[in-house]
């Protein structure tokens, strides 16, 4: 009896430290632009991210030309025009979740964090911060953060005569879930 104890105890413990790391491929990413003029959204679900919740890693990837637009042409001038998505195919997020430890990961809870790394887009990379929550459900947990991208702090310009269609400031939201691998 005993030695059936100590062999569940040791699967559950490999099972727990396998339950380390939480990664997609379905992440969602969106945007929104709003000006007087034209508001503008566009939405990606095939975002990649890992999380590693022992150390607080955390990887973003986001495939430009996956970027969906209501209008045929908006996304055909993202790509072209503003992002040049042949030569900048992916933007990407290398950080940490600050305060990792706030968040349990055998509970199931939404857990507010801090998020800080190197945010790379349009070639151009810069340190970025922002807040977000953690939300564990599960051996899943969903990733939610909202913040602003000035796109002229990433080389990316606005020809004048789209200047008053496209905000300075663009509101990037998060919401994507991981499941344990």
């Amino acid at each position: 009896m005993k030695k059936i104890v100590i062999a569940l105890v040791m699967i559950g413990a490999a099972q727990l430290a396998q339950a380390q790391k939480y990664m997609t491929r379905t992440g969602k990413v969106s945007f929104f632009s709003a000006t007087k003029i034209e508001n503008i959204e566009a939405f990606n679900n095939e975002s990649a991210a890992i999380l590693d919740s022992k150390s607080g890693d955390l990887v973003f990837q986001i495939p430009i030309k996956s970027f969906k637009f209501e209008k045929a042409l908006m996304q055909e001038h993202f790509n072209e025009n503003y992002m040049e998505s042949d030569k900048f195919p992916k933007s990407e997020f290398k950080g940490k979740v600050d305060n990792i430890n706030a968040v349990n990961f055998s509970k199931d809870g939404t857990y507010p964090v801090t998020v800080s790394g190197n945010m790379t887009i349009h070639g151009v990379t810069k340190k970025v911060q922002t807040k977000g929550t953690v939300k564990v459900a599960g051996k899943s947990v969903t990733l939610n953060s909202q913040f602003n991208v000035k796109p002229a702090d990433y080389g990316i310009k606005i020809p004048s005569v789209a200047a008053g269609k496209i905000a300075s400031s663009i509101q990037v939201t998060v919401a994507s879930t991981l499941k344990a691998i």
